[in-house]
């Protein structure tokens, strides 16, 4: 079957990748028009159509299908579609257009977790196994009918980014063999269960409270590393926060006090202490955290070093 390949971010470049290494023949990429990168807003491909173009594959770019977009498609000749984080709609128009349909790599177990952020929402709610699917695109919202699923488990220091990254790197085998089993006659298995939506992350969501629970907060930094960011404040500045990871140390002083504990940042939760790894006062690059703290002198032994 040829192949047209819908994807925009860094993530989507394993996939296409896989599919190649599979023996498949991909015709085209569609992807989302360059965008500004950099302080100085340089117009960029997007890294699916960076190696795309390195590869000699066609490229077609579009942040919405119009009228041309579904020429330039139809012109290719493809007979199916693998679509990873391209990052528009399609219409139904788009959706009937190849002979066997268009199929998403998705990085949840469906129906949990439809929408923008699968792996950074499935994190943040303490899940330790995460997902992929193929399935097949309809008009609903990662509605269509499910043909194969893989999982991979969550490591002490995994984040979303490195969790997709391990999703990413299995998941152009994952679209080969559902290709395979589409071309045999598959149609998908419905989708059964209680959905759960996926919403797109905010900056607000990665403001980390110190009040809550370690488990929490450890689920909740996870998720929104390295996007948006995990973040709190101190001394009425923004400072983000690398991974933070649990550590024996008891609780002392208010939640988010920081202190030294055999020569490691830790914070005092709820329920405990969090060691800091990393941390990025506002207008600074990101450093190591004890390297920060060490930098406080007497306000951290004095504990007058709070978070919040």
């Amino acid at each position: 079957m040829k192949v047209i390949y819908a994807g925009t971010p860094q993530i989507a470049v394993a996939p296409l990748d896989g599919l190649l290494e599979a023996g498949y023949k991909v015709v085209a990429v569609l992807t989302r028009e360059d965008a500004p990168v950099g302080r100085k807003r340089v117009l960029t491909p997007s890294p699916v159509a960076a190696r795309a173009t390195e590869l000699g594959i066609p490229v077609i770019k579009a942040n919405r299908w119009d009228d041309e977009t579904q020429d330039a498609v139809a012109a290719v000749g493809a007979d199916i579609a693998a679509v990873v984080a391209y990052g528009a709609i399609l219409p139904a128009r788009a959706l009937n257009l190849l002979p066997h349909g268009w199929i998403n790599l998705h990085f949840s177990a469906l129906p949990a977790w439809r929408g923008a952020a699968p792996v950074q929402r499935a994190l943040m709610a303490g899940e330790t196994e995460i997902f992929s699917n193929t399935f097949r695109i309809e008009t609903g919202l990662d509605t269509g009918p499910v043909f194969a699923t893989e999982s991979a488990l969550v490591g002490p220091e995994d984040s979303a980014g490195s969790m997709l990254e391990k999703l990413a790197s299995t998941g152009g085998a994952l679209l080969a063999s559902t290709f395979a089993e589409i071309k045999a006659g598959a149609r998908g298995i419905p989708q059964t269960g209680d959905p759960t939506h996926a919403a797109k992350l905010t900056i607000a969501d990665g403001k980390v409270d110190f009040t809550r629970n370690r488990a929490d907060i450890i689920a909740q930094v996870r998720g929104v590393t390295p996007e948006p960011g995990a973040w709190c404040e101190y001394a009425g500045a923004r400072l983000k926060l690398g991974l933070l990871l649990p550590s024996d140390a008891p609780a002392e002083g208010a939640p988010g006090t920081v202190r030294l504990v055999a020569k490691k940042p830790v914070v005092t939760c709820a329920d405990g202490s969090l060691e800091l790894t990393q941390v990025q006062p506002s207008g600074k690059k990101m450093m190591n955290a004890a390297d920060w703290a060490r930098g406080l002198g007497s306000a951290l032994t004095e504990q007058k070093v709070v978070l919040a």
